[in-house]
Order: structure tokens, then C-alpha cells, then sequence
């Protein structure tokens, strides 16, 4: 709907007074904090100068309302930072909205801004506005704290707003002004994840606002803003739970360039960057038995390196079916431990065996195993030494002497592979540890000393869902047992050729009180690409949204390093990053060395800070991220097999506006 010059003039000034009162805001806020902090610095030195004179008591008054100063300058802090990221861009939207007969208008911006409890622009996150996400112009309502308030949204209109000046704006009757999702798609990609809260399409929007469901897996395909809604959801979850704090929350990614990659969204909206981590990295951390271990990427390579010689094997350790089989590893072990003689131990403690048996088998059952005989240690030591705990190590190691199995962790983990529960006999390396092999020693080992219980994180988020097996979501669940779970992925990108789900509804077994949701739209690719991708495996539901018009896909053999050089010498006119992604990590490095002297460009691999100008990168490093061009290249001796058309698929599907395919001409 074109608007008037008297409406966009109207506009203008609204903007004008915001921005002022931003600014306003800005210097205020920064003179307060000022004089606190000499507050704050006075009130420490009058309790350092006044301590001796205090009883405990007025000591702990005077502590609480310390620490109550400091936090509610924090508070201010954290909202000066926020306001000093919007002064040039206040709001992104507003809606129009009629609630018994009167109506008012509802600015939505990334933070709130108010003048004597007067909201100028309300937060994205505030109640009042999921109607902007939720509906089109016509009925609408939202759940307030009081109840649900029902009315009519009479306009919805969305601004382009750059340096504080108005450069246009979008009125709408659809769902998220199709003319500004068009403008904000058609811009070429940058080094970092942008937020997309002035776009937020009706899907997202109900994963991002799902307070209801404890636990919400969610199944979305490529390019469908899963990332995006994991990122803005927890940005939602900080703003609506009470207490909840970047510090108690953990986002678990593929890769260290991933995580690099998203990091900028949470500081966009205004929150703290949460824990970031992998699945590795809680590997590492609880793993100290072993030298090594290897990182999923490495695990990923060696296969397509091919440089596994008993596949069957690690798809075995890989399985569901190895669970229930450990499990019944273990059970067989704690059923069967006995003492085998009596502990006799400085000459006056003698206890029967029979005592002891009774003490590990039913004592304390409630107790891993091997907490069990320190349990045991402790009490002995308790009865006997008035209290001393000064003989509880050496008590606990003459009592592993007389058990009839030895309690070490490694040797427990390496015998299950000999025993009548493994289906497969296999060999571990002393210092370095596999990744399937590393997975299922931390689950051996959790089981027999307990799991390394997280009680601090209060909301984890899993991305790139489809790549963890069950065990591994085993272990995660344990560690953060009272945690509640976002995992978002598509069994369509699986670079896991061991391991595929057929659905991630499937973890609904392990994560009860879940509620399933599928995203099916896709805004990263052109038609075209996506027509191609649908065909490799065969998808037919995909929905592009971009309109713009699309390059056609490019195939060449029996490339030379010239076609590389004239391809992206032309990609690099219309495109701000490129990548050339290669099926393994040796091609990676090859292609990298062929072009390193002709162009300023990067090898990314696990640990890499990534700068997307131009890149080479192995296809299962490259998931998850999003380049304007892409060049897909493989060996003439390495195409993509049917076997590996996943990993074909994420390739492709990294994509926005071009792709170039070489050596596999389907």
C-alpha cells in the first residue's frame, strides 16, 4: 500500500522524537553510572574502614546491600548497551491496534524505550507483540499475563530505517511485509549470522514463543532459519523466565566455525553471548584416561578418506543396539562383584566377607559402583579412627585388592569389547581414543562413577540434531538431567554415515513431554538450486520464498585451475562471499594450494576464524553455514556417491544465489 506524503512526513517526526529520546536516555543513563560507581567505591570504603566496629550481623546487611547496588548497576549497564545499539534504528515495525473501540499503536523495536511509563517501542519479545509475527490485519490476540486480550489489527507496517533517518516504509495486509523479507533476502551475505527479528515468519515465531512444551524438537529443512529461531528463542526465553541468565544456558554446535559463526545474534538483541560448546568438548572434559581423542570432523574424514577398514564395526558403535548392550555389560559386572576374602587392615579392623558383600551389594546400591567402595572406605574409616578421614584412600585400595574384579575404568571399557555382550571383538589404543570409541568409553565410565551432573544450566539447545546418536543424547540428558531441551536439525543433512534417523520425532523416546515441530519453508536458496537439491534426494515439500530472479546452475568436467580462476573472477562481481566446497579435507587442501597464488583466500577447517570473502572448505566443516556463490568440487575419481548423498546435499544446499558444480554431472 503506497503511503501518503503526510503519513511518511507523520513518520518521520515519530522516528525524530524516538531517536532524540534515545539519545537523551544515552547520556543520562551514562551520568548515573558515573556517579554510582563513586557511590558504590565509597560505600566499600566506609564498610573496609567500619568493618571492626561491626557484628556479623550489620557486616552481612551491609554485604547484601553492596551487592544490591552493583546489581542494579549492572541492570543499567546492560540496558545502556542495549539503547546505544539502537540509537540509529529504534524499531523495525509497528501494528495498529483496536481493543474495545480504541486504538493505539504499538512500535516494535529490539529493546523497549519509554517516557513516563509511556512505551515509544515496545521489546520484540513483550506479549502485545506476537501479534506482529502471528497475524495479518483483521482479528488478533495475545496472551497477557491477565488473560487473552482480543481485538483487530487495522494496519501492519514495517520500516527500512539506516543512521537514524527514515528511508522507507512497507504497509501490509500479509504476514511479514513480503516487499522487506524480498529486500532482506536479496542481501548478500556477511562473515557473521544475522539476527532476522523484523522477519520472523509465523513458523518461527511458534518455536521462538513456545513457553508451554518443556522440551520442543525441531525438524526443519535446509535454509529454514533453524539457527536463526534457536538463537532468537533463547533470547526470548532470557527476556520471559525469571532469573534465567546467559550463564545458564549451553548451545551445543557442530564445530568451532559454526559457533564463530552465530556469535554476533545474541549481542544484536541485546543479550550476553551464552556457553557455547561441542560435543568433543564435553568428551574432553570428562575423558582424562586417554592422551587423545578424535573431534567429530576427523571422524567424519576418515571415512571418506577411507581409511576405515572395518565399517561394520563402527556402524555397530554407533547403533542403538550397543545401549542395551553396555547396559547389560555393566549390570552383569555390578550383579557379580564380590569380595573374595576377608579386609583385615592395622591389625585391629577385620571385617567378613560376607559383611562386605553385603555392604556393596546392598548398602549402597544407590551409589555408582565405584562410589560404592568409596563409601565403604569412608564408613571403615568413620568407625575406626574416631572420625578420621586420613586412611580412606589406602582403606579403599586394600579393598579394590580383595574384590573380584579390577575397578579400572580403561580396563572395564576394553574388556567389553572382548565380552559375550559386544558383537563385534575390537582393539583400543592406549593414548588415543575414537570418537565412537570415546563416546562409549564416557558412557562406561559414567555409569560405573557416576554422570558429571550440571545443575547450573537450566535450557540446552542442540543444533545440527540429526548428527548425534542416541547415546550420545544419553549422555546429555544425564549431564544436564534438570535442563530443559531446544534440538533443532534434518535428517536430510546427516554427515554421519554411520547414523541416520528416519524422523527426529524418534527422540521424543528419550526427551518426554516433547512437542514436535516442522519449519518447511526455506529462504536461503533461489528456486532453482532448490529444485536441484529437492532432486538429489527425491523431496518434493520444500517451499522456496525467494522471488528474485536465478541463476542457472553451472556443471563443468575435467576442470583446469583455469576454469577456477574465471569462475570466481566472475562470482566476484556479483558476490560478497564465496565458497568452494570439497567432499574431504585432502581435496580441501589441494585446491587451496592450487589457488592460494592467485587469490586472498582462506582454508577453513575446525579451529578456523572464518572470513567467507573466499573460501575452501570440506563439506562437512561448510554445514550450517550460507555463502552467496558456491563452487562444489570433487576428484574426477571422487564423485559424490548415491551413498553420500546427503553429504551432496548439504553441500548444495550451502548455496543462495549461484552454484557452480564441477566433476558431477548428475
Amino acid at each position: 500500500m503506497k503511503i501518503s506524503k503526510e503519513e511518511f512526513d507523520s513518520e518521520r517526526r515519530y522516528l525524530d522524537r524516538t531517536v532524540k529520546l534515545v539519545r537523551k536516555k544515552i547520556s543520562a543513563l551514562g551520568q548515573e553510572l558515573y556517579d554510582d560507581d563513586a557511590k558504590v567505591l565509597e560505600f566499600k570504603k566506609f564498610i573496609w574502614d567500619t568493618h571492626a566496629e561491626m557484628d556479623p550481623s550489620e557486616m552481612r546487611s551491609m554485604m547484601i546491600e553492596s551487592d544490591l547496588q552493583v546489581s542494579i548497576m549492572q541492570k543499567k549497564g546492560n540496558y545502556l548497551q542495549r539503547l546505544f545499539r539502537v540509537q540509529n534504528k529504534p524499531y523495525f515495525g509497528s501494528i495498529k491496534f483496536k481493543e474495545d473501540g480504541e486504538e493505539s499503536d504499538i512500535y516494535i523495536g529490539i529493546t523497549h524505550i519509554e517516557e513516563n511509563l509511556n512505551y515509544l517501542v515496545h521489546d520484540w519479545r513483550s506479549p502485545i507483540c506476537s501479534m506482529f509475527y502471528d497475524y495479518e490485519t483483521g482479528p488478533a490476540s495475545y496472551k497477557a499475563p491477565e488473560g487473552i486480550i482480543k481485538g483487530e489489527i487495522t494496519r501492519k507496517r514495517q520500516y527500512i530505517i539506516e543512521n537514524a533517518t527514515l528511508k522507507n516504509i512497507f504497509d501490509n495486509d500479509l504476514n511479514i511485509s513480503d516487499s522487506l523479507l524480498q529486500e532482506v533476502l536479496a542481501e548478500e551475505s556477511s562473515d557473521k549470522m544475522k539476527n532476522i527479528v523484523n522477519t520472523i515468519q509465523e513458523e518461527q515465531n511458534k518455536v521462538i514463543r513456545n513457553t508451554d512444551d518443556k522440551n520442543l524438537i525441531v525438524e526443519g529443512i535446509a535454509g529454514s532459519g533453524k539457527t536463526s529461531v534457536a538463537l532468537h528463542r533463547i533470547a526470548f526465553l532470557l527476556y520471559r523466565l525469571p532469573n534465567l541468565t546467559s550463564n545458564n544456558i549451553v548451545i551445543f554446535t557442530p564445530n568451532k566455525v559454526f559457533s564463530e559463526y552465530i556469535s554476533n545474534v545474541l549481542p544484536e538483541l541485546g543479550e550476553d553471548n551464552t556457553y557455547s560448546m561441542t560435543f568433543y568438548d564435553l568428551l574432553c572434559q570428562n575423558i582424562s584416561e586417554f592422551k587423545n581423542i578424535e573431534n567429530l570432523t576427523d571422524f567424519i574424514s576418515r571415512y571418506y578418506k577411507k581409511n576405515v577398514s572395518h565399517p561394520e564395526i563402527v556402524k555397530y558403535k554407533q547403533s542403538d543396539e550397543i545401549i542395551e548392550d553396555i547396559d547389560n555389560y555393566i549390570e552383569d559386572i555390578i550383579k557379580n562383584i564380590s569380595f573374595t576374602s576377608n579386609f583385615v587392615y592395622d591389625d585391629f579392623i577385620d571385617i567378613s566377607k560376607e559383611e562386605l558383600n553385603q555392604m556393596v551389594t546392598y548398602k549402597y546400591n544407590n551409589f555408582p559402583l565405584f562410589e560404592r567402595v568409596h563409601e565403604m572406605a569412608i564408613r571403615i574409616a568413620n568407625n575406626n579412627y574416631q572420625g578420621s578421614m586420613k586412611n580412606v584412600l589406602s582403606i579403599e585400595k586394600k579393598l579394590k585388592e580383595i574384590l573380584n574384579i579390577n575397578l579400572d575404568i580403561k580396563s572395564i571399557f576394553k574388556d567389553f569389547y572382548n565380552s559375550k555382550y559386544c558383537k563385534y571383538k575390537s582393539e583400543v589404543k592406549d593414548k588415543y581414543l575414537y570418537y565412537e570409541d570415546a563416546i562409549i568409553f564416557l558412557y562406561i565410565k559414567s555409569l560405573l562413577i557416576g554422570f558429571n551432573t550440571n545443575h547450573v544450566i537450566r535450557e540446552v539447545v542442540i543444533d545440527e540434531a540429526q548428527d548425534y546418536n542416541k547415546l550420545q543424547y544419553l549422555i546429555i540428558k544425564k549431564t544436564f538431567k534438570t535442563a530443559n531441551y531446544t534440538i533443532l536439525g534434518d535428517t536430510n543433512q546427516t554427515i554421519n554415515p554411520y547414523y541416520k534417523y528416519n524422523s527426529l520425532e524418534e527422540l521424543s523416546s528419550i526427551f518426554p513431554s516433547s512437542k514436535y515441530i516442522t519449519l518447511t519453508k526455506t529462504y536461503r536458496s533461489t528456486e532453482k538450486i532448490i529444485d536441484y537439491t529437492n532432486k538429489i534426494l527425491g523431496l518434493k515439500y520444500v517451499t522456496a520464498i525467494r522471488n528474485q530472479k536465478a541463476s542457472d546452475i553451472i556443471f563443468r568436467d575435467k576442470v583446469t585451475k583455469k576454469d577456477f580462476i574465471e569462475d570466481i573472477n566472475n562470482l566476484k562481481e556479483k558476490s560478497k562471499s564465496i565458497a568452494i566446497i570439497t567432499k574431504d579435507n585432502l581435496e580441501a587442501e589441494k585446491i587451496f594450494n592450487l589457488l592460494k597464488d592467485d587469490f586472498d583466500m582462506m582454508l577453513i577447517d575446525d579451529y578456523s576464524h572464518i572470513k567467507r570473502d573466499l573460501v575452501v572448505v570440506p563439506s562437512y566443516i561448510a554445514k550450517g553455514l550460507e555463502f552467496d556463490s558456491v563452487i562444489i568440487y570433487t576428484d574426477e575419481d571422487n564423485k559424490y556417491r548415491e551413498e553420500d548423498k546427503y553429504l551432496y546435499y548439504v553441500s548444495a544446499t550451502r548455496a543462495q544465489h549461484n552454484l557452480i558444480i564441477y566433476n558431477n554431472n548428475k
